[in-house]
């Protein structure tokens, strides 16, 4: 029997899924979806297979917040924003570069709590409601491009009101003027509203700081609380404190720079108290659920920490801050970003690859969550760092400008695929092609 010549030339019908550029789903605008998310190892074993994922992009969680591997920004002073410390498109590109490069988070720049609190005048700001629209537009974007974003709050203490580095020195080192660092009033500075816990300069081109009075210290920690309350409705996933190379909260710290006889000066508990008091409050203004992180110095990198005769404390170090950070772990600081010196201007740093990794690795010693900075340029060392347990996670600066897809290659260099993103997937087909082998 023949088949009706209609139905024998009939093609088969195929149901068809439709085909969507979906979008990245729960933010303001179309962005395409990155499923899994950009610098992600974690593929659907039918679709990428890693035999093998280094543990620089395992993920880590902190909290109830999932870091997607080990990589964080740190915060850059771009030394860009008007005099009204608002944001402008130079942060949104330079911080979304990182967005959409496989960073698991960014920390947004040093941002002052006060006007007075800024390094130069150009510095980030968030002192007043209008200082938050920039930075909702940034969050934003790198939450479409699945990338944590926090931001460092920070007061410049006695090293505020001056110039931005390019502005008095040359990219040759040369001082266009003089070797004055200090930002006068017609230069758009304050220099006669520069505070600390003491009236003692970082140097003599530096400002001479107003020492504290109790009133100033109270302002001081109500306005940090203000912009923790501002740091939720922008809707940042962590927030760093700053309390680092010689900016208000390390100078409080030092013996070099506080001489108080109150309170907040004196013996190592009194010394402390400033930083403990602006994390409890932070800690307890920010909630529970997300996390908070603290830059410190861990050396003043000054000739002694302690006198071997008296036991006098003499500088700021290691011994000092591995007691300080168990201090603040217990009032809910989550991971201590470890960093070193600024706070005093002889200070001889050894400068070479790593050389500021043995100090997160002797927080990590006391059990302590910890990140790791300085001269880490290449993917094996900081995945060295890591198997080593060194600290837990890297955090990248100046490698990062110099090789924003730092991450991307890292991952190429190590012998695994993550995520790039969709739009530049035809960049990295040799990392997702390779075959996996360890």
């Amino acid at each position: 029997m023949s088949l009706n010549s209609d139905t024998a030339h009939k093609p088969k019908e195929i149901q068809h899924r439709p085909l969507i550029n979906k979008a990245a789903p729960g933010v303001i605008g179309y962005f395409p979806n990155n499923e899994p998310k950009i610098g992600s190892a974690d593929f659907p074993k039918d679709l990428i297979h890693n035999e093998y994922v280094p543990k620089l992009f395992t993920p880590i969680k902190i909290r109830n917040t999932e870091f997607k591997n080990r990589i964080i920004v740190s915060p850059m002073c771009q030394y860009s924003c008007a005099q009204d410390g608002k944001h402008t498109d130079w942060h949104f590109v330079h911080l979304g570069a990182f967005a959409v490069r496989g960073v698991a988070a960014i920390i947004v720049e040093a941002t002052a709590i006060v006007p007075e609190g800024r390094i130069s005048p150009e510095d980030s700001g968030l002192w007043e409601d209008a200082q938050m629209e920039p930075l909702k537009r940034t969050v934003n974007f790198a939450h479409a491009q699945g990338t944590l974003i926090g931001l460092q709050l920070a007061h410049a203490g006695r090293k505020a009101s001056t110039y931005a580095p390019w502005v008095g020195v040359d990219i040759a080192g040369h001082h266009r003027v003089n070797a004055n660092s200090v930002c006068s009033k017609e230069e758009n500075g304050w220099p006669d509203e520069v505070y600390g816990p003491s009236a003692i300069p970082f140097s003599d081109t530096y400002p001479m700081p107003k020492a504290m009075t109790l009133e100033n210290i109270e302002h001081v920690k109500v306005k940090f609380v203000e912009c923790v309350e501002r740091c939720k409705q922008i809707g940042f996933d962590f927030i760093e404190l700053h309390f680092a190379h010689g900016y208000l909260g390390h100078s409080f710290l030092s013996p070099l720079s506080n001489h108080r006889t109150d309170q907040y000066g004196g013996s190592l508990e009194n010394r402390m108290r400033f930083a403990l008091e602006v994390t409890e409050l932070v800690r307890k203004a920010w909630g529970d659920e997300k996390p908070l992180f603290v830059r410190l110095s861990a050396t003043d990198w000054a000739p002694e920490e302690r006198d071997v005769e008296t036991q006098e404390w003499k500088s700021w170090g290691i011994e000092q801050t591995r007691i300080l950070a168990k201090e603040l772990v217990k009032l809910g600081a989550d991971l201590i970003d470890t960093s070193s010196g600024g706070n005093f201007v002889g200070q001889k740093i050894p400068v070479g690859p790593s050389y500021q990794v043995p100090f997160a690795e002797a927080l990590k010693d006391d059990d302590i969550t910890t990140g790791a900075v300085g001269l880490i340029t290449t993917p094996q060392q900081a995945e060295e760092i890591l198997q080593k347990g060194q600290c837990d996670v890297i955090f990248l600066a100046r490698e990062l400008l110099r090789r924003a897809d730092w991450p991307l290659y890292a991952a190429q260099e190590l012998g695994v695929t993550v995520k790039p993103p969709v739009q530049y997937e035809r960049a990295w087909s040799r990392m997702v092609n390779k075959s996996h082998k360890h």
